[in-house]
């Protein structure tokens, strides 16, 4: 029997979390790294990288950084290939990046249907098939990490956000990390989503500036997500604590999700 301490320790396993320069993605990309983990973030911008990279440093992480917009296709195989590079092999992958555009359903773009969809449904597909692919398959073992969203779990009040590419493409988010576990379990690799309620970030900047007290009152915990409330779950999937554990959606949404 091996004791729990050992079961959460990610000592020489390597992660690549995608958007991980900053918001919710540091804060996994972080708590992979104090587990043991070798890391590799990805972001659009260099800047971005540089800076998250000091925080790894300043925690004595060995993590590195690859720019990559994976809007652009090409780039999803890239940045596998550089993650591989870099790591020798990739142990765990977390799709965190992702992007939103609030609209009424009659006014939304398609070219903003279209950026949402690409990044956040197509652009996890294609990095997902390429490292599955390249690293885990051939391996036979590996972790995958979608970051859903309470929002791909229901529809929105009527009074409160108008996100339907958003919310849609998070809907496929839970049944790609399903459909996938079904499929990717003979090859001893565990599938799983993180669904987020309210954090602060970039993202939700806006509507929290509005709707923040309200938002926090409507949970039961009477709370937003912070800084550490990720690391957790992350760790959790992430590890042998969490081998028997596939296909399966986690809101950590202080209970929004409940009632």
């Amino acid at each position: 029997m091996t004791a729990v301490r050992e079961l959460f320790s990610l000592a020489g396993k390597t992660a690549l979390v995608t958007g991980g320069s900053r918001g919710l993605g540091l804060q996994m990309a972080l708590a992979l790294g104090e587990q043991g983990a070798a890391v590799v973030i990805s972001a659009r911008k260099q800047a971005g990288i540089n800076e998250a990279l000091a925080a790894f440093a300043a925690r004595g992480i060995t993590a590195h950084g690859v720019v990559a917009d994976l809007a652009d296709p090409a780039a999803a195989e890239a940045l596998a290939v550089a993650a591989i590079d870099k790591l020798g092999h990739i142990d765990i992958l977390v799709n965190n990046a992702g992007a939103g555009w609030a609209a009424p359903a009659e006014d939304l773009p398609l070219d903003a249907w279209d950026k949402v969809m690409n990044l956040n449904v197509r652009g996890v597909f294609l990095l997902t098939q390429a490292v599955g692919r390249l690293s885990m398959i051939p391996r036979r073992t590996g972790s995958i990490i979608n970051i859903a969203s309470i929002a791909g779990l229901a529809g929105n009040r009527p009074d409160t956000m108008k996100t339907l590419a958003y919310n849609t493409s998070k809907g496929a988010i839970v049944n790609f990390t399903r459909t996938l576990a079904g499929e990717w379990g003979a090859y001893g690799i565990n599938v799983n989503a993180i669904a987020p309620g309210f954090f602060p970030s970039k993202m939700t900047h806006g509507l929290l500036r509005e709707m923040g007290e309200r938002l926090a009152a409507d949970t039961p915990l009477g709370r937003l997500g912070g800084d550490d409330d990720l690391k957790g779950a992350v760790v959790l999937f992430a590890s042998r604590a969490g081998r028997h554990i596939t296909g399966q959606i986690l809101a950590i949404d202080g209970g929004v999700s409940a009632v």
